[in-house]
């Protein structure tokens, strides 16, 4: 198995599985505390993310890679989504997203962190629920 896959599928697994609400509290957005793990590199993103009211069940994962200083290579690029009928509601989910991740970046790596995950693609789930996200 390729080396920047296993890097993507344990990111969206830890993303989907368990950075939800409690997590996230944890964690203020943009805080400068020193990110060591994907599973912090997810809670420091999601504690910046507020899907819009009316949007649960709506999905989408986002596709994008960091540089070793935290900062972001290229455009990020939505690899699946589950959107809603309503095409305003949708714009409004994907830029909550897109809102998130900018307002974390750059994500505040430690050292050892910034060199693992420098170029390797990261492919967060994003998943608005009733209570608040997943």
């Amino acid at each position: 198995m390729p080396m920047n896959f296993r890097y993507a599928l344990a990111f969206a697994l830890i993303a989907g599985a368990g950075c939800g609400k409690a997590q996230a509290q944890e964690r203020t957005c943009g805080s400068r505390d020193p990110v060591n793990s994907i599973a912090e590199m997810a809670e420091a993103i999601y504690a910046c993310w507020q899907p819009p009211p009316g949007t649960a069940d709506l999905t989408l994962t986002l596709c994008f890679s960091l540089r070793r200083d935290g900062t972001l290579i290229g455009k990020p690029r939505a690899t699946f989504s589950k959107l809603g009928p309503d095409g305003s509601l949708n714009r409004a989910f994907v830029a909550s997203v897109i809102e998130a991740l900018n307002k974390e970046l750059p994500v505040p790596f430690t050292e050892g962190m910034g060199g693992a995950i420098a170029g390797r693609p990261l492919c967060p789930l994003f998943r608005a629920t009733q209570e608040r996200k997943s």
